[in-house]
């Protein structure tokens, strides 16, 4: 079966407060705020996205949806042109083409486009899908916003459970077991974060979600910006799961030479990797 096509998608362009915190200071002068880096995949099961970005509503609701704590300090451009649906659409597709939506989490950043492709189904981890329903944690009040999927009644929900791969547990195939596709527990960020691995032409595409946010946390002597460090240890659910993960992701980026890790926020990656990707 050959591989599928694949599209780097920004789902949100951000600017969050403390900008000069938020990138290495001989870099900041390149600096152009956050992405929300999404991929859109061709597939034999119809169109595939994994991540939303923000969604129709959301840029004309804008703060009343998103809530004043994201809008105020994430400050999002809310712009038609990037939304998922917008994107899809100038490509020639429909929106009914997106039959599965696969979610690394539920935060507003990640899920607001899924009221915009009404006959896609909606892959995430059980445990997400329980926090975000429950917003028991007052981290969990305002990360998750219910009205975005308010009106989606077709969701697939997944125990972490699975077999190894590539040093991560509970791996398992979704989408009529399509081995294409894997959904990979990444817990810590949220109680159901995932990462979400794509076998691309060229080898495996993982899209780590919020499991880290800078490229540098990949390095070999990894090192994060100040105020990206700051927002990960503020906003993870389980700090000591979050950097669990993230060493063994880091040593997933740095030894295996079929893996192309990249998180959801950084603008580089997102533009060395729609470079890299053939379509």
């Amino acid at each position: 079966m050959p591989a599928p096509k694949i599209h780097h998608l920004n789902c949100a362009s951000m600017h969050p407060i403390a900008r000069p915190l938020l990138e290495h200071r001989n870099q900041l002068a390149d600096y152009r705020g956050l992405v929300c880096h999404c991929l859109l995949i061709e597939s034999e099961a119809g169109l595939i996205l994994v991540d939303t970005g923000l969604g129709l509503a959301d840029v004309t609701e804008g703060r009343s949806r998103l809530g004043s704590m994201f809008s105020h300090v994430v400050r999002p451009a809310l712009r038609r042109e990037e939304t998922a649906r917008h994107q899809i659409e100038a490509l020639g597709f429909s929106a009914n083409d997106v039959r599965h939506i696969v979610l690394t989490h539920l935060d507003v950043d990640h899920a607001g486009g899924i009221g915009d492709f009404p006959q896609a189904r909606v892959h995430v981890l059980a445990s997400e899908y329980a926090a975000a329903q429950a917003r028991r944690h007052i981290k969990e009040r305002d990360r998750y916003r219910p009205a975005q999927w308010a009106h989606s009644d077709d969701w697939a929900r997944y125990e972490a459970s699975g077999e190894r791969w590539h040093g991560f547990d509970a791996v398992r195939a979704i989408i009529d077991s399509d081995p294409d596709i894997l959904l990979v527990p990444m817990t810590g960020h949220t109680r159901g974060h995932a990462a979400i691995a794509v076998r691309a032409p060229a080898g495996w595409l993982l899209h780590a979600g919020d499991a880290y946010f800078h490229r540098d946390e990949m390095a070999d002597r990894p090192c994060c910006p100040l105020g990206l460090k700051v927002f990960e240890n503020l906003m993870a659910v389980d700090n000591r799961d979050r950097r669990r993960n993230q060493a063994r992701l880091r040593e997933l980026a740095l030894g295996a030479s079929d893996v192309s890790v990249f998180c959801s926020h950084d603008p580089v990656e997102l533009a060395h990797a729609s470079k890299r990707t053939p379509r």
